[in-house]
């Protein structure tokens, strides 16, 4: 009986818990190959990180220097902040409150290291460079992996592909930008958050995340003409907690806290009984 209740060791076999990383995500899923892992990230890595060449060209056009423009992709290196910092600044915004749009934007990295620093379990000396690497893209690629070894060679593999690809496509767009004009007539700052979204919606499987996708879409253009640049899509991040109210007020029902009307003659019935 001693023998039988301690428990199995891992074996690096198909759907072994202790492999991968702790938590529901790595119960009886199938280890998957190395190969698959740095396809998948690649594709992310070099599909993204080529469209730094928009936010190259965008920046030079909005006035940034080229030095400003690579330090940003350089330092700050999360794409939607820094189109929003950009665009702030192109249409005439303070650069403080450009500055803070961008900062809040960012935020979200925070929430999305907590849940990383888990799956990944990095050691404490290169926590502080991988926190540099905690973005929508990496965050996308790791979370689904079945093991903590996948989960790290696609964190590496999409954070290191597209960093590199970044800055260096940042560098080429802010060298070229004048040779295309007018960067307006492009839509090149469209470029990124259109990538950003085509990664988000395969995402979408439930109808709760679909409704706070499309009322965080309906309050940033309703918004977009009467607030400053980068103040609707803050303000479209309060979707979330609305649906979520909505949600929680209709699971619980008019009756709930009261006891529907069964509930309430039965518990009549059994005290006349009683």
């Amino acid at each position: 009986m001693a023998e039988q209740t301690a428990p199995p060791e891992s074996t690096g076999s198909p759907g072994a818990i202790t492999a991968g990383p702790p938590g529901p995500a790595s119960e009886a899923r199938p280890d998957k190959p190395d190969a698959a892992v740095v396809r998948d990230a690649l594709g992310v890595g070099i599909a993204v990180g080529l469209s730094g060449f928009a936010f190259g060209v965008t920046s030079a056009g909005s006035g940034l220097s080229l030095l400003q423009t690579c330090v940003l992709s350089l330092l700050v290196f999360t794409g939607a902040s820094q189109f929003a910092l950009v665009g702030a600044l192109a249409a005439g915004g303070n650069p403080y409150t450009a500055a803070a749009g961008a900062f809040f934007l960012g935020v979200r990295n925070a929430f999305y290291g907590l849940r990383l620093s888990q799956l990944l379990a990095l050691p404490r000396a290169v926590r502080p460079f991988a926190a540099h690497w905690v973005i929508d893209e990496t965050t996308a690629v790791t979370l689904p992996q079945p093991t903590r070894r996948a989960a790290r060679i696609g964190f590496t593999v999409t954070g290191l592909t597209l960093y590199v690809l970044w800055n260096l496509t940042t560098l080429v767009g802010a060298l070229g930008a004048e040779a295309l004009g007018d960067t307006d007539a492009w839509g090149l700052d469209a470029a990124s958050p259109a990538v950003f979204l085509a990664l988000l919606a395969p995402m979408l499987t439930s109808t709760t995340e679909r409704v706070t996708a499309g009322l965080a879409v309906v309050l940033a253009l309703t918004l977009l003409p009467v607030l400053p640049a980068g103040v609707p899509v803050l303000l479209s991040a309060l979707a979330a907690p609305v649906v979520l109210f909505l949600m929680g007020r209709t699971k619980k029902g008019p009756d709930d806290g009261k006891g529907s009307n069964g509930t309430v003659t039965r518990r009549k019935k059994g005290e006349r009984h009683s």
